[in-house]
């Protein structure tokens, strides 16, 4: 990314003005589970990992890998509490990143809230939203494609088109109907942001404000890359933030952000009998196969296999990472630069087995 493009991009961000709302009134119970840092400008409390019995030795070697692989941001939350949080280089606790392919998880969560207001259903045609003649299919297949797909992977649209960004129709092709084919397709995923822009009646940007980052206190912001994808920028705890949001399962605090639970399990749990390791634009651990970006091979076994199979992440290009564990109540994440080219790369794998070592 062009350095002056990006420092830009954050003073333009930093300028956004994070208002507050006042927590609803209404109790979640869980609402004593966890500690949530306060909206604006307030100390985020901290645990001691040594006081928890961590392993520190441990924790600073992990500290050392993480800068070999690039990595610019590093937090972990416990209960909520910050127990790790480490900045590389010239990036600081202020400094901001893109997200990239996991602002997913937080399209998928948004879209839920937008079914739990009624503005929408999952199970609507993409049509419904987007207007007839979306894609280049015929009716009768441009009709099989619902919003659920989207979330899914599975609209059946060639992803094999040379340009898997590409929102325009001529570029939406048929491969499969829908429901009948996983794969990874940008372009798909990209167009929930007009659905949902239709659905609310407001800039895809002011939804998402209104209804979860300023309620949550989060900074950033989406931004349209010129290769047409929707692209969220914020700093590390923003993403933390979110991370600890889908730990409580759509709750901050005694905020509702996200009203019931099913479509919350939905979202982390397994999706449609292809990829069984995919959810809602969400990715999971601990099931006997996974799939991945830019192939239709099965691969065996669970995706992070040093990880607890409960674990579900979103997952960015570059290993932007928020990854989520119910059973430990543990939130991690990490930004930076790629640590591999390969397509599945080690450092998942890696980081878990070192993790493992440390938390105790």
């Amino acid at each position: 990314m062009d350095k002056s493009l990006f420092f830009l991009l954050v003073l333009w961000g930093a300028s956004i003005t994070n208002s507050c709302t006042k927590p609803d009134p209404k109790v979640s119970p869980q609402s004593e589970k966890f500690y949530f840092p306060p909206i604006g400008n307030g100390e985020w409390e901290k645990a001691s990992a040594k006081a928890m019995g961590w392993d520190t030795v441990a924790l600073n070697d992990l500290y050392l890998l993480l800068e070999s692989k690039d990595t610019k941001a590093f937090i972990i939350l416990k209960d909520g509490k910050i127990v790790a949080e480490k900045y590389f280089g010239t990036f600081k606790q202020d400094s901001w990143w893109y997200w990239a392919s996991a602002g997913k998880t937080l399209t998928g969560f948004l879209v839920g809230i937008a079914q739990a207001e009624g503005i929408l259903n999952i199970d609507d045609q993409t049509s419904k939203y987007l207007g007839k003649g979306w894609t280049s299919l015929p009716l009768e297949k441009e009709n099989l494609i619902t919003v659920k797909n989207q979330l899914t992977m599975t609209t059946g649209l060639d992803d094999g088109t040379g340009d898997v960004d590409c929102t325009l129709p001529a570029c939406l092709k048929y491969k499969a109907d829908a429901g009948t084919r996983w794969s990874y397709h940008n372009a798909p995923y990209t167009l929930l942001d007009q659905v949902v822009q239709k659905a609310s009646g407001l800039t895809y940007n002011d939804y998402f404000q209104q209804k979860i980052r300023n309620r949550i206190g989060m900074k950033g912001f989406w931004r349209k890359d010129p290769d047409a994808n929707n692209v969220f920028f914020s700093d590390a705890l923003s993403m933390a933030r979110f991370g600890l949001l889908m730990l409580n399962k759509g709750k901050w605090g005694d905020t509702v952000i996200l009203k019931g639970e099913a479509y919350f399990n939905a979202q982390t749990n397994t999706s449609q009998k292809f990829n069984l390791s995919y959810g809602y634009l969400t990715w999971l651990n601990g099931k006997s196969s996974y799939m991945l970006p830019q192939t239709q091979r099965t691969f065996p076994g669970p995706m992070i296999p040093n990880a607890p199979d409960d674990l579900y992440q979103a997952f960015g290009k570059n290993d932007q990472k928020i990854y989520v564990l119910p059973s430990q109540n543990l939130v991690v994440i990490r930004m930076g630069e790629k640590t591999s080219d390969a397509l599945l790369s080690d450092f998942d794998n890696e980081l878990w087995g070192k993790l493992k070592v440390i938390i105790k």
